[in-house]
């Protein structure tokens, strides 16, 4: 979870994720991205064997602070949350239900079907509608919520991408990388409350032309079918002391 002057919010929101029951365990690593508020000392604050707060001496870019994180993290996958209340942790479960019963490898959180949702503004989400048709013209795909905060993707995945977006970018990549690999999202529904301007949102128009360069750039280092995507990049979960069963992707590695 990167943060960044997030003071209102960030212990909420902290508090929220440690209190979901979360099979296999919860490995919750927040880095504070060269905060000027508080937000460093409510994260020291807060003491949990399961949290890990990692300080950024300056402002290096939500990308840089996804970066930090997926380098210390250990567990199976990984699922980016931002600091800012505007996704619901209660979510979370509903993703990880496609993995343990094997019906996916990625799984996306949608905020795209029209409950449960408010977007800020008209433009923020024809925005977003416009640059998701544009990634899935370019790499055949069909998903709805291309900048969705919620992906939930197997760690082996993330670190065979080749990342090097440093801020808002970082997201756009990530998708961009794994849709290049021939993977294929799968979409569960999920609550948004998006914030304004005013109320701190920090996403910029010119974050949204960075990244419609950020989808041609990387489709033009080639693509692999979905097909022939790599399976051992995503190998199916298994929940502790559940004996080992097959999926549909395949047997399970013994």
């Amino acid at each position: 979870m990167p943060a960044f002057d997030e003071a209102l919010t960030v212990e909420s929101v902290v508090s929220s994720l440690l209190s979901l029951d979360i099979p296999n365990g919860l490995e919750l690593i927040v880095v504070d991205d060269g905060s000027r508020d508080a937000t460093a000392a409510i994260l020291d604050s807060i003491i949990d064997p399961r949290l890990t707060v990692i300080h950024h001496r300056a402002n290096l870019g939500k990308g840089a602070a996804i970066a930090t994180g997926i380098a210390s993290a250990t567990g199976s996958h990984l699922l980016i949350f931002d600091a800012d209340s505007e996704y619901d942790p209660l979510d979370i479960p509903r993703l990880i239900e496609p993995l343990l019963t094997n019906r996916a490898e990625v799984v996306y959180g949608s905020r795209m079907s029209g409950f449960g949702t408010v977007h800020p503004s008209l433009i923020h989400a024809l925005g977003n509608h416009a640059m998701t048709w544009m990634a899935n013209l370019l790499y055949g795909s069909v998903i709805s919520d291309l900048h969705t905060c919620l992906k939930l993707i197997p760690l082996p995945l993330v670190r065979a991408s080749r990342l090097s977006e440093s801020g808002f970018g970082l997201d756009t990549e990530m998708s961009a990388e794994l849709l290049r690999a021939g993977f294929r999202p799968y979409e569960v529904p999920i609550s948004y409350v998006g914030r304004s301007k005013e109320e701190g949102k920090k996403i910029r128009t010119t974050d949204a032309l960075e990244c419609i360069w950020i989808l041609i750039k990387v489709r033009l280092r080639g693509s692999t079918s979905y097909g022939n995507r790599d399976h051992a990049l995503a190998p199916p979960v298994r929940v502790q002391n559940d004996p080992p069963s097959t999926s549909r992707f395949g047997k399970d590695p013994q």
